[in-house]
């Protein structure tokens, strides 16, 4: 080993690079050891890939694993084609195939049995091992205690009585109502904590400057928002910009119903060009410093719609004294509660929101002949067509191609849906090639303890270089095994969510280098820079990475965020907006839903979109 191997390896071992931080999970009886690193019990490209994937029902569902990807990936170079002829029938007839079960899947899944008095046989098709998209959580157990975050889908939020949401939330046995959360336990001075796994700029804020700004060592700047980011190391200019962005604007009118004049005016321009005119901010400030504008479009903000800013409030309109609620591992929660309501012996146990987040779910349950709903995993779609009076879908499952007929079909699956329904008419076709996603990487980082920044006086921080941009810690809704109180000595799960703007360069472009970065990064790789980037931030404060990173789970999402380019909700140059071209009726025998349809990712246009498509087959 040469002198500089040596010392990189040295480095890696201090970094904790080498420790077995997967925690021991039990298979078959046998404990299980991971190597998160990828050394030598990771020898193949799907382990570089995946690395650890956590415990309990959602180990190896870690956002879009390798296998998953590689089948979807398998739809975008028509591999399965010239096999589908041949694909065994599986005899097996039903009233409606949903192609998708996250939450727009799982909803329009439930919708059709209730409306039609669970009389009818609705199977559901999913690619992943589990149900949810991109609702589902990973799970820990550190030092004997279990914790639980969310990969993807974090928030709800409490809705009017008549709102369709609130009826949806009442039909799985959910009242919708602000949560309980754990309360503070670590003595004085008490340090405020989020409910939401992301930052908020509280007094217990810190913000981070590193070389970028003159400071290799790391300068830390405390409140920074209360002290009007007195003491940052930033030209007075940028200063001035940052705290206008901080503060917005009170005095724009933001639009009231769908389609008003000021709606169809922000569709008419990007966010970029709307936030320079609403508040007064440089377009290089913009691109500088508000990477994450568009935050909720996963793209740089000189791309997306200026309406897709303020769709949700628009077209959900919610309880804001309320706040927004999360359950302990984000809208897995709802998910679970879906298939609850519709399988009931795949979640074991009482019907209540301890019961929902805390059983394991028997997968055996989900997809048993004689029920009304069915889900069937690992099952990837390759092709949906009419045939006869109803539709075939053709789906490979471990390496077999099956078919199953029925009457209707409901595409909730997102980007694949243009390249599987093979009789799409041309119109369709062109409207979803106008669909843009961009890639996502969530990575929870599981900590034996926070001292360190409660030693700083800090519950989140901010930064400005390196990888992801911010983390909070929060409390925990108390229910499911979640303890009353929490404090810096108990372990906790922070969030770091990897986006890949790209400002300046057009939306198709910026979507498929982000998806190049996420897929050619190992895991490995991220492991060690947000080891390193920790021990910069924090290492003075007490931290040590060997010592107090307990776990590290990666989620990849390839297509993670629906970006709403301007006229997408609303059209441009006289023609038709391309979600309005998707929704306004099915084609033939197929409907189509998921949040896509109404330009913002959020978990309540899952469910708008899906009663919209059941409604219209079932006309």
């Amino acid at each position: 080993m040469g002198p500089q191997k040596a010392q990189d390896s040295q480095a890696d071992r201090a970094l904790g690079m080498d420790a077995e931080i997967a925690r021991a999970d039990f298979l078959d009886g046998r404990p299980q050891i991971g190597n998160p690193a990828g050394g030598a019990a990771a020898t193949l490209a799907q382990a570089d890939w995946d690395g650890y994937s956590g415990v309990g029902d959602y180990a190896g569902a870690n956002g879009n694993t390798h296998a998953v990807m590689t089948a979807g990936h398998g739809i975008r170079e028509a591999l399965y084609n010239g096999q589908l002829k041949g694909a065994q029938a599986a005899g097996e007839t039903f009233d409606c195939v949903v192609v998708g079960g996250g939450i727009s899947g799982l909803a329009a899944a439930h919708l059709y049995s209730e409306k039609t008095g669970r009389s009818k046989r609705c199977l559901v098709l999913e690619d992943h091992s589990i149900f949810g998209g991109e609702a589902r959580r990973n799970e820990f157990v550190v030092d004997g205690h279990r914790l639980i975050a969310n990969q993807g889908s974090a928030m709800f939020f409490p809705s009017p009585p008549l709102s369709l949401t609130q009826k949806f939330y009442q039909s799985i046995g959910f009242d919708g109502k602000p949560f309980a959360y754990q309360e503070w336990g670590g003595g004085q001075p008490e340090l405020k904590l989020t409910k939401v796994p992301y930052a908020w700029g509280g007094p217990n804020s810190g913000m981070f400057f590193g070389a970028r700004f003159g400071h290799p060592e790391g300068l830390w700047l405390i409140d920074p928002w209360g002290k009007n980011l007195a003491g940052a190391p930033l030209p007075g200019q940028t200063k001035q910009e940052m705290l206008k962005a901080h503060k917005g604007n009170p005095a724009f009118v933001p639009p009231k119903t769908d389609g008003d004049a000021v709606a169809r005016k922000l569709d008419s321009m990007s966010l970029e060009d709307h936030l320079m005119q609403r508040d007064g901010l440089s377009r290089e400030f913009i691109r500088e410093y508000m990477p994450n504008a568009a935050d909720g479009a996963g793209s740089s903000a000189d791309e997306i719609s200026a309406y897709a800013n303020y769709a949700p409030e628009v077209l959900f309109p919610w309880n804001n004294a309320d706040g927004e609620q999360t359950f302990p591992g984000g809208n897995t929660g709802i998910a679970r509660l879906i298939v609850k309501a519709m399988i009931p012996e795949a979640l074991p146990g009482p019907a209540t929101l301890s019961g929902v987040c805390a059983e394991t779910v028997d997968f055996a349950k989900l997809d048993r002949e004689g029920q009304p709903v069915r889900i069937r995993l690992g099952a990837t779609v390759a092709e949906v067509r009419h045939e006869g009076d109803g539709v075939r879908v053709s789906y490979a499952l471990q390496g077999r191609l099956f078919s199953v007929h029925a009457r209707s079909a409901i595409l909730a699956g997102g980007w694949t849906t243009w390249r599987t329904v093979s009789d799409l008419p041309e119109n369709y076709r062109l409207a979803y090639q106008q669909f843009y996603r961009m890639p996502c990487a969530v990575m929870n980082v599981a900590l034996r303890n926070w001292r360190f920044l409660a030693k700083m006086g800090i519950t989140e921080c901010q930064w400005f270089e390196g990888l992801s941009n911010s983390f909070a810690v929060r409390k925990i809704a108390t229910f499911g095994g979640v303890p009353p109180t929490i404090s810096p000595g108990d372990p906790v799960v922070v969030r770091i969510k990897i986006s890949f703007t790209e400002p300046g360069v057009p939306l198709p472009q910026q979507a498929t280098r982000g998806r190049m970065r996420l897929m050619s990064t190992s895991y490995a790789e991220y492991e060690r820079t947000i080891r390193e980037q920790f021990t910069l931030m924090f290492a003075r404060a007490g931290f040590d990475a060997r010592r107090d990173i307990a776990g590290i789970i990666l989620n990849r999402w390839g297509h993670a965020y629906l970006c709403a380019q301007p006229g997408f909700f609303f059209g441009s140059g006289g023609k038709a907006a391309p979600r309005e071209v998707i929704r306004r009726a099915p084609f033939g025998k197929i409907a189509f839903a998921n949040s896509d349809l109404s330009g913002i990712m959020d978990h309540r246009a899952s469910i708008a979109e899906a009663d919209r498509a059941v409604n219209q087959l079932l006309v």
